[in-house]
Formats: C-alpha cells, sequence, structure tokens
C-alpha cells in the first residue's frame, strides 16, 4: 500500500513551534459571495500575518529545524513568498538566508525579501532555473538547501491549515486549494482525509501552469515546456515525484482553469470581501466560476493563500472601481 511522507501526530506538534503570528487566521463565511457563485463560500485568510502568505507556517519548521542543528545559513528558491517567509523565520534565528528568484517575479516581492535582509539573487529565466541556481549555491556554500514542498516542513507547516478546517463549527462540503508545488495541497488534504473524510479536496491550478495537475490526472510525473500564467506563485514546470505521490492519497480531484476566471476570482474577492488577493489565492474562486453546477447549493470553503501583489498589475486586472479605493 502506498504511503505518505506526511504524519498526523506531527503536524500536531508543529502547532507548538510555528509562531503564533501564523495560526488560527481567520475563517469565515463570506455571505456577500454567495449570490455572485451560487453556493455558500467560507473563506479561510492566510494574508494576515508579516509575510502576507501562508508560506510561514512552513518556514518556521524549517528554520526552527536548522537552528536546532546549529546551521547559520540557508537558501532556496521562490517565486516571492516562500522567500519572504524563509527570510522573516530565518531573521529571527540568526540565519543568513538567501533567495534565489527570477528577475521576472513580482517586483513587490523582491522588495520585500530585501526588506527582511535576505540576500536575493536574480536569474535571467523562470522558477525552475532559479531552483537550478539555488541547488548549486547550496553545494558551492556548504549550505542547507530549502525545497518548498520537497522539505516535509514545508508541508506539514501548510497543513496546520487542515486542523484549523477540520475543527470548523460547520462542515464543508468541499474544500478548494490552490496547487503550485504542492506544498499547500498535500498538507491540507492529508489532514481533512484523516479528520473529516467526507469533505471534498480539489486542487485547483491554472490551465497555462497545469504540470502537477497533469501529473495527478496520469499519476505519474509530467513536465511542461513552459509555464505562462499571472499566477506566479504556482508556476511551476517540473513536479517532483515523492510530492505527487504524496497528493495521490491526499486529492479527490485537480482542476485547471482559465486566466479570465483568476482574474475574475481576483475582482470578487475585492468587490464581495474586500479582500487584496494575488492570483494564486483567487484559483478556489476560479474554480466555482467554471463549474457552476458543480458547486451549486454546496458549503465550499477557499483558502486566500497569499496578498503579495505588484499593484499597478493588480489595478489593471481587478479594474478602476479598486484603483481609487487603493489609491
Amino acid at each position: 500500500m502506498q504511503q505518505t511522507r506526511l504524519d498526523l501526530d506531527r503536524i500536531r506538534a508543529a502547532r507548538r513551534v510555528i509562531d503564533p503570528v501564523f495560526l488560527d487566521t481567520p475563517l469565515y463565511r463570506c455571505d456577500a459571495l454567495a449570490p455572485a457563485l451560487g453556493c455558500a463560500v467560507s473563506v479561510k485568510l492566510e494574508t494576515a500575518n508579516p509575510v502576507r502568505s501562508f508560506k510561514g507556517r512552513g518556514t518556521e519548521l524549517v528554520a526552527s529545524r536548522l537552528a536546532g542543528e546549529g546551521a547559520g545559513a540557508a537558501v532556496c528558491a521562490s517565486a516571492g513568498n516562500l522567500g519572504q517567509a524563509l527570510a522573516w523565520s530565518g531573521g529571527r534565528r540568526g540565519l543568513d538566508v538567501t533567495v534565489v528568484a527570477s528577475r521576472h517575479a513580482t517586483a513587490a516581492k523582491l522588495d520585500r525579501i530585501r526588506a527582511l535582509g535576505a540576500t536575493l539573487e536574480l536569474v535571467d529565466g523562470d522558477h525552475e532555473l532559479a531552483r537550478e541556481r539555488a541547488a548549486d549555491t547550496a553545494r558551492r556554500d556548504g549550505i542547507r538547501l530549502v525545497e518548498d514542498s520537497l522539505d516535509i516542513e514545508t508541508c506539514e507547516g501548510a497543513a496546520t491549515i487542515g486542523l484549523e478546517l477540520a475543527d470548523a463549527a460547520e462542515p464543508f462540503d468541499a474544500v478548494l486549494i490552490a496547487l503550485g508545488g504542492g506544498a499547500l495541497a498535500t498538507g491540507v488534504g492529508h489532514v481533512l482525509k484523516a479528520l473529516v473524510p467526507g469533505t471534498e479536496v480539489i486542487c485547483v491550478q491554472p490551465l497555462g501552469a497545469p504540470a502537477l495537475t497533469l501529473s495527478w490526472r496520469q499519476r505519474r510525473v509530467v513536465s511542461t515546456d513552459t509555464a505562462v500564467t499571472i499566477a506566479d506563485g504556482v508556476a511551476g514546470r517540473h513536479p517532483i515525484p515523492a510530492v505527487l505521490d504524496d497528493l495521490l492519497l491526499a486529492a479527490d480531484d485537480a482542476v485547471l482553469v482559465r486566466e479570465s476566471s483568476i482574474v475574475t476570482g481576483m475582482r470578487m474577492l475585492f468587490d464581495h470581501a474586500g479582500l487584496v488577493a494575488e492570483p494564486s489565492a483567487a484559483l478556489g474562486v476560479a474554480a466555482i466560476l467554471e463549474d457552476r453546477d458543480r458547486f451549486a447549493g454546496r458549503h465550499v470553503a477557499t483558502i486566500v493563500c497569499g496578498s503579495n501583489v505588484d499593484m499597478a498589475a493588480y489595478r489593471g486586472w481587478v479594474g478602476t472601481g479598486a484603483t481609487a479605493a487603493l489609491a
């Protein structure tokens, strides 16, 4: 029988390590979204923390372990959110953090990585090239390479979101989870399968960056030549085999959504919920928009997993109504 790398006891123990600033994030039914989407929608808000994404849950575990081992430095590749989180968690534990990112990554994310004290190294390519450069840096300098989704701490840190969803007063018919490298989906999905198995776990990925969804559907690693999407946080091309194995046990479905639906999802979260969501964080709403019949009359939870956006691009996506409000 296939085994997962995740462990429920370790996930519960993780709550004692993670800084409380990342825990017990808001979870509420957003009634204003219901008429527009045709279903009850609860929002799990992972943006009200110092790095404005869920990634801090995982980097808290990584940095705590590294500090306990006496490590002095770490390096990671990031589209922006992991780098911010590792810079925050590592900096508070005396680690020198280097983040490798694409020169084309969201400028606001890169600026925040620098502001948090990390060394930022830019490459003229996409996230996969950044991963290669980070691995080279780790070998050259003899420091720890932090690999999102491959390092189990990143998955089990994210999985603490699942504990909070499982403890909700109202049960959910389905939980919609952004799918990129897989840490969030495998972590949350594992907990939900263990504690509330009647809840459908649905992963959502952009049509232009479908590698892990295609891999899930074919039950084998499928890489893609390109990843073209505004949802930069989930734009990987080469899934990690061990992560796919975990995902096959944790997810009930994996769906792809169009860019136009992602934009509409961001606009709806702003207009109806007052939330600034980066494109990856709007994938759940996009999935409802593209398959209204599937979710009609059901109670659905969506994880708003990040709010680190380039404001000029965001204003263009959500329209003039947000421009004045965000000015």
